[in-house]
């Protein structure tokens, strides 16, 4: 694979220097088209063997695109790495938004390739982490990201070679570390993996390009012009390609017209007398559960979905009850902000994930796009078809980081509903939460009743199940919710 990298090409100084003007001027003529359309962004990714130029490659594009406009990151190398939180959530937090240009010396890579070297993950955990890198690409392209990837190589004589120079030299002394000289050491290790890392993550959408490294000259004007070539085809494009969509099978004819909702029980009630002790009793053990000393290596994420005036904001508050406030953190999810639509879908809901201790609660979530945005057209069928595949993959790596997800559907019946909101318009102090949007929505009731079902469907999965639950009477659903909710991290605990 490194083969045609390690052909000894060379470019003089007089050349590079003859060349270089153009390039910068071409470059910056094209960040200034980006950033005018802003319909989308680029994330560069340079990696590489050590002492192959990578940070100086990230200084060169500082100074060749206007910097104001370039944000270069530093992932899996200090404390932006978040331990205690999945892998690719420093990468989401770094994501430009449209317009925008990020640069990553050290990726959403850099974390797995080190540990796959000194052994600390195994070679299947290995190609989990890939397929992870693999899938949050794709998602990325589809979300008119221009992902450009490049490794700069080095043979190990020309890495030795490098490091010896630089040591003989007092001013870059400081360059070369004990651990490069270890990796060169193992460097047909190094070369394996990274090897391995290419060919599994290597895609039409986001290929990765090999540049040689020895000479600085031609690894700069190797990476430039190809930085230039991608922004320009982008930029010339009548429109944005995109990875083809991931099709969904059918799903099988419904039978009797049921739905999942049908099998909840809407006339449940908890009387009032038993639910005080009940609620009592179970958010004295919501509390105890989270003063445990193995939640200080877990957290929880809450998701409350459900129908207008279903009672979110009732159970949420009954959550919150029996928690220290330094413990939870409720995310009310409403309509995206400009900076929201100018990065990917679920961005706004990775800056949310919680630290180990916490539980973050989701009063709305990212199923937006596969409900409101499905059934009111604000997003295309693409985008929510693949969003199911999307949201899995993303609870997935949550659980993968030791984050219980709980998931709660809120159902009431249409009467109910009709009930609550015209008890909303006659009191005061709730008539804020009623308005023309909450009407239009009982419009749609049966076209929002079948996305639901779906949605169970598609999403319920082992890791990160939904509790559907009845919620005509909201005592019934608050004690319901509590007693999921301690069952859930009591066992999660245990396991």
């Amino acid at each position: 694979m490194f083969d045609s990298a390690e052909l000894g090409h060379k470019l003089s100084k007089e050349a590079f220097d003859r060349e270089e003007p153009k390039l910068r001027d071409d470059l910056l003529a094209a960040q200034t088209e980006l950033l005018k359309r802003a319909d989308f962004s680029i994330a560069i990714v340079i990696g590489g063997v050590d002492g192959a130029g990578k940070g100086e490659t990230a200084n060169l594009l500082s100074e060749w695109f206007d910097p104001r406009h370039v944000a270069t990151h530093a992932l899996g190398t200090g404390p932006m790495d978040h331990p205690h939180r999945p892998h690719l959530y420093a990468a989401w937090k770094a994501l430009p938004p449209k317009g925008k240009i990020a640069v990553f010396v050290g990726s959403w890579y850099t974390r797995a390739l080190g540990d796959r070297l000194a052994k600390r993950i195994d070679g299947e955990r290995f190609k989990e982490v890939m397929n992870d890198a693999k899938s949050f690409e794709t998602m990325l392209t589809s979300e008119n990201v221009l992902v450009l990837k490049f490794w700069l190589h080095l043979s190990k004589k020309a890495q030795k070679k490098t490091f010896t120079a630089l040591e003989d030299n007092p001013l870059t002394r400081w360059r070369v570390t004990r651990e490069d000289w270890e990796n060169h050491s193992a460097y047909s290790r190094v070369r394996r993996v990274a090897e391995e890392a290419i060919r599994l993550t290597s895609t039409a959408e986001a290929p990765w390009t090999i540049v040689e490294a020895a000479d600085r000259e031609y690894r700069a004007l190797a990476v430039g012009k190809t930085i230039l070539e991608a922004m320009q085809k982008r930029l010339a494009a009548t429109e944005i390609p995109h990875p083809p969509a991931s099709r969904l099978p059918p799903r099988p004819p419904a039978i009797d017209d049921l739905n999942v909702l049908d099998k909840l029980d809407l006339k449940a009630v908890v009387p009032k007398e038993k639910y005080d002790v009940e609620l009592e009793e179970l958010q004295g053990k919501l509390n105890l559960l989270f003063r445990e000393p193995r939640m200080r290596k877990r957290s929880v994420v809450a998701v409350f979905e459900g129908a207008d005036a279903a009672g979110k904001g009732g159970a949420i508050r009954r959550i919150t009850g029996a928690l220290d406030a330094r413990q939870y953190r409720v995310v009310p999810i409403a309509a995206p902000t400009a900076d929201e639509r100018a990065r990917p879908y679920l961005w706004r809901f990775w800056q949310h994930v919680p630290a180990h201790g916490q539980i973050s609660i989701f009063d709305r979530s990212w199923y937006g796009r596969v409900l409101v945005e499905r059934v009111e057209h604000f997003c295309s069928e693409d985008d929510w078809r693949r969003a199911y595949r999307e949201i899995n993959d993303f609870e997935d790596q949550l659980d993968s980081a030791g984050i219980i997800v709980v998931k709660y559907w809120l159902h009431i019946s249409e009467e109910e509903q009709l009930r609550r909101f015209e008890e909303r318009t006659k009191t005061t102090f709730k008539r804020y939460k009623i308005g023309p949007e909450d009407w239009r929505n009982r419009e749609k009731w049966s076209v929002y009743r079948d996305a639901v079902s779906e949605m169970v469907e598609r999403t319920s999965t082992e890791t990160a199940p939904w509790t559907l639950v009845a919620a005509n009477d909201k005592k019934h659903a608050r004690i319901k919710i509590l007693e999921t909710l301690c069952e859930r991290v009591e066992r999660e605990l245990e396991s």
